[in-house]
């Protein structure tokens, strides 16, 4: 055999075992159906057989009886059991005689009665049973036979077809493997040719002729990958050259925008300094005009005292002073001690707001506090503020929680937010609600703070952490509150506050750096403070 043995053939050897499965499946249908008409032509035979029986046996059978020759009727019967199929043979007579021989017990397939009748007289009845021993034992010869003869044809016809199969195909498929396996750039030259060949054409031939030209086709591609990659090569070290000289560029250009950098840098630091110095400017510019207005305040008064201190001492140098004059002078002179008085603690209470706009880090240092007494304890100071109100003010804190942080600038915090709602939210209100929650994380504290007031202004919602931003202008309000928050928030806890979206009322929300010695969350507080004055 070609390269390799037929045996050795993994498809020669799979179509030997389909061509015997298959064989012998159509071999065993054959043989049933051949055996399964034997076994009825049998049948047939032994149904003759019986008919055979009564018209040969049953006359002579009667002279006997009638002549009471009772050995030849045992001969007769005999002869009947002789014959194939028969097991058993019984006569009864009219006389009252049993005549019967063969195996009574045998398993019976077919049994005939045959009246016993001379000359129109009935002297008798016999019984032939049967069985198909007999017709078995033959088809299982006749089995065995066709099996072996079928065995052997079988197996011829798949050896032959296996052995014509691996000339006709599988030695040249497994002639076309080895040429794919060892088809290399070396060997690309060398077509495919299959051995032995007639001069008709089958499929084997077309797939040589496709593989042969796959392999032309390769050929040309590796040349134009070689062509590709001597192409290549000139274009890395041609790009070498370029990369080079760009480096050397963008090393230049790298040093030009250090150097506009640095010049940025400092255009930076210069403009910074003077938008601080601007806003300073603004700040003690809005300080100024709002000081300026209760001092002038007091200005004005003081020169109306001036005049009637003049207007009194010239009465007096006169001696026309009158009671009621003197009266009326003393009243004025209490309206504008009030007048100046109040005007003197607003510019005081201003220059106090500017003072912690300034943040000065100096005066407040930084300790470990618990958080949620601390907080009770400046909710419980500002209540004060709210007399004759009825506030709810709800507390969310860990009982557990301590921070190391700035108190004076929580103080502040919340007690600018509870001013705030008390003068703004709650204005012309008995009732409120505020809720003030802390949640702690592993590197944040967040204040969520709650009120059910009439909240802000759209107008200045976008400019209300900026500084003399008020709604009550002239009764009171310096507009320093918020943005006294917004200082403490961003410069001293390094943190950022926003307004959150609320339906009803307002909410701030404050998120600083979280600094613990004692870091748990176990229950939370919820206390309800009612602030009833």
């Amino acid at each position: 055999m070609d390269n390799k043995g037929a045996f050795n053939s993994k498809l020669s050897r799979r179509v030997f075992i389909y061509i015997l499965l298959c064989s012998a499946l159509l071999s065993v249908c054959s043989t049933m159906i051949q055996l399964y008409a034997d076994f009825q032509s049998g049948v047939s035979e032994l149904d003759e057989r019986f008919n055979d029986i009564e018209l040969s046996f049953n006359q002579s059978i009667s002279t006997s009886l009638w002549d009471f020759n009772e050995p030849l009727v045992r001969q007769q019967i005999e002869g009947i059991l002789r014959l194939a199929d028969i097991r058993h043979v019984k006569i009864t007579t009219s006389f009252g005689k049993i005549y019967q021989v063969g195996d009574i017990t045998a398993e019976v397939k077919k049994t005939e009665n045959y009246p016993i009748i001379f000359e129109g007289n009935s002297i008798g009845n016999m019984v032939i049973s049967a069985d198909y021993r007999d017709i078995y034992q033959e088809l299982w010869q006749r089995a065995g036979f066709i099996v072996v003869s079928e065995f052997i044809k079988i197996f011829i016809v798949a050896f032959c077809t296996f052995f014509i199969v691996h000339w006709l195909i599988t030695r040249h498929l497994y002639r076309i493997t080895l040429y794919s396996k060892a088809m290399t750039g070396q060997n690309i030259d060398t077509p495919l040719i299959l051995e032995n060949r007639g001069e008709r054409t089958d499929e084997l031939d077309e797939l040589v002729s496709a593989i042969n030209d796959m392999r032309l086709t390769l050929k040309d591609d590796i040349i134009q990958l070689e062509d590709a990659e001597n192409a290549l090569i000139n274009l890395n070290g041609d790009l070498e050259i370029k990369v080079y000289e760009r480096t050397a560029k963008l090393a230049e250009i790298n040093q030009h925008l250090q150097q506009s950098l640095n010049e940025l840098t400092l255009a930076k630091d210069q403009l910074v300094q003077s938008e601080k110095m601007a806003s300073l400017g603004q700040l003690v510019a809005g300080v100024a005009h709002e000081v300026n207005t209760p001092l002038g305040i007091c200005v004005t008064s003081v020169s109306a005292l001036k005049e009637k201190i003049s207007e009194l001492n010239q009465s007096l140098i006169d001696e026309t002073l009158t009671r009621k004059q003197l009266s009326s002078i003393l009243k004025l002179f209490v309206e504008y001690e009030q007048i100046i008085e109040r005007s003197l603690n607003k510019a005081v209470d201003l220059i106090r707001g500017f003072k912690s706009v300034a943040v000065e880090h100096h005066t407040d240092p930084k300790i470990n506090i618990n958080l949620a007494q601390h907080v009770n304890d400046v909710v419980n100071t500002v209540k004060t503020l709210f007399k004759q109100k009825n506030y709810t003010i709800k507390i969310e804190i860990d009982k557990a929680l301590n921070v190391f942080t700035f108190p004076s600038a929580w103080n502040q915090i919340l007690t600018n937010f509870l001013t705030n709602s008390h003068i703004h939210g709650f204005e012309n209100r008995m009732e409120g609600e505020i809720s003030i929650e802390f949640q702690a994380s592993e590197d944040s504290l967040v204040l969520i703070y709650k009120d059910n007031g009439k909240g802000l202004d759209e107008k200045i919602k976008d400019k209300i952490f900026d500084p003399f931003v008020t709604t009550k202008r002239g009764f009171g309000g310096s507009g320093l509150g918020m943005n006294i928050v917004y200082n403490l928030v961003n410069t001293k806890l390094g943190g950022s506050i926003k307004i959150a979206d609320s339906e009803h009322g307002c909410c701030f929300v404050v998120k600083v750096p979280l600094q613990t010695e004692q870091g748990s969350h176990t229950e939370p507080l919820d206390p309800d403070l009612h602030l009833i004055d």
